[in-house]
């Protein structure tokens, strides 16, 4: 990890009045210093973008992917660094932090692909007699500045799934990183930065802001903006979507996942996914699996299963290649978890499965009741709450049954079950026979209802920071 101290902002870094320390949530020691920002540099780096906006537009297919280009080989000379950083920032064990490391350069090596995609196509305008002899087309023009802020899980992943696009796309853009995870995208912005530098174009397409919500608030109000691009929670991204209007915004946010598990599904490949969806990135993932929902007849043998699995799970230092679950982002993530875990309890839940220690450990939940935070809400923790319904209709009307909808799994072999639960399912997406978490970073991304607005993707998020121009001539005699 190696760049200048402070913030990059404009054409150079900028020292910020103070800093923070970042903390290693496995222990609690410090990792580094990050540049905390103010308001004031929040306006500076907005006044930079808008200066260069028409610059960054104009610049050519061969220079923005050729960018790219050289920022994919940049991160991948120095993946095991990056690796590194991120279990020491996230606490994330080592196995995810590969995961997202992976993910990072295919959505650069996919940006960098899609600058060549970027184009219109004609409109027959003769369909009426009033357009005979007219020329019609589109084309796709960049939608202006772009503000993207991050969550905290997957620091370098998601603002490469902001950064990438949106230069891809033609606009400037400001990222903004979590408070806890800023120095990975720092890392990757300045990898960014010096690309930019070499091909001749502004450093300022690509900025980088720290600081609390004030900064985020003067970010995402400013008028002149195109787009609005923020990952996190539900009530959050509401304030922003409220404070950014008319400005078009973009909004990842929770959920509460879903897997069936129908009577036909093979048992063996449902539990293992249960274990392996549920507790990922320590259960800190927007699609890991929360609520199992399985039909009566199959209830008892799934949980069996499960808890002949469960002990496999490792728990500890997240620097083990053999750990699974480590500890959460803070002391007060694990409080919040611990609590909506003993509230479900006192409300009727019974805990089948607890692993005692200072990290929290994975957690099984069975019966938890509907008005429990653990079943209603995201817990972004290592918890799974299982409840049975009498037959697959009833689990697909369970799964509807809040007021998210990101992505959900069904674990059936009937193919009649599998595609009426792609017709009936709330969601963005639909796994069949895996996990709900499983993400390609190539596919149309984002949910419905709570779980936001947009699509994330590098083809996908580009259309959405384009906007089309129609064009429309009448050729001289």
């Amino acid at each position: 990890m190696k760049f200048p101290a402070g913030l990059p902002i404009g054409e150079s870094w900028i020292e910020t009045p103070s800093t923070a320390p970042v903390i290693f949530p496995y222990d609690g020691s410090t990792v580094a210093a990050a540049p905390v920002g103010t308001v004031d540099l929040a306006q500076q780096a907005l006044a930079n973008a808008l200066s260069v906006r028409e610059t960054v537009g104009r610049l050519s297919s061969y220079v923005r992917r050729n960018v790219l280009q050289s920022v994919h080989s940049a991160v991948l000379a120095a993946r095991d660094d990056f690796i590194e950083l991120l279990v020491l920032e996230t606490g994330k064990p080592l196995v995810d932090c590969r995961v997202e490391i992976d993910r990072t350069l295919l959505t650069l090596e996919t940006s960098a692909e899609e600058v060549a995609r970027l184009h219109g196509e004609t409109v027959p305008l003769d369909l009426l007699p009033s357009g005979e002899g007219l020329l019609g087309f589109w084309v796709r023009k960049p939608i202006g500045v772009v503000v993207g802020i991050t969550g905290f899980n997957y620091p370098l992943l998601l603002a490469a799934h902001k950064i990438a696009p949106a230069f891809a796309a033609g606009c400037p853009i400001i990222i903004k990183p979590a408070p806890q995870t800023p120095l990975a995208t720092l890392w990757l912005v300045d990898l960014m930065r010096s690309a930019l530098l070499e091909a001749g174009a502004p450093e300022s397409a690509v900025q980088l802001v720290t600081g609390g919500a004030d900064v985020g608030a003067t970010l995402t109000t400013n008028g002149r903006i195109g787009a609005v691009s923020f990952t996190g929670s539900a009530a959050v991204g509401h304030q922003i979507a409220r404070d950014a209007a008319p400005t078009k915004v973009l909004l990842e946010l929770g959920s509460n996942s879903a897997l069936v598990v129908a009577e036909d599904a093979d048992l063996d490949a449902a539990a293992d996914a249960i274990i392996r969806g549920g507790y990922y990135a320590s259960g800190q993932a927007c699609i890991s699996v929360q609520r199992v929902i399985a039909v009566e007849s199959i209830r008892a043998a799934l949980l069996e299963k499960l808890g002949a699995r469960l002990p496999t799970v490792t728990v500890g230092d997240p620097r083990d290649p053999a750990t699974r679950v480590s500890a959460l982002i803070d002391p007060k993530s694990t409080a919040r978890v611990r609590d909506w875990v003993e509230e479900s309890v006192h409300a009727g839940a019974t805990i089948a499965y607890a692993s005692d220690g200072e990290v929290l450990g994975p957690t099984v939940l069975t019966d938890v009741p509907s008005g429990q935070l653990a079943w209603d809400e995201e817990i972004f923790g290592p918890v799974i709450a299982v409840r049975s319904v009498p037959d697959i209709d009833s689990a697909l009307r369970t799964v509807n049954e809040t007021r998210y909808g990101l992505q959900a799994s069904v674990f059936t072999s009937s193919l009649d079950t599998a595609f009426s639960a792609i017709d009936r399912l709330e969601v963005g997406g639909v796994v069949i026979n895996e996990v709900p978490g499983f993400r390609s970073d190539v596919m149309p991304y984002g949910g419905v209802k709570d779980s936001g607005i947009g699509r994330e993707g590098p083809r996908f998020a580009i259309e959405e920071l384009t906007t089309t121009r129609m064009a429309i001539i009448r050729p001289r005699p």
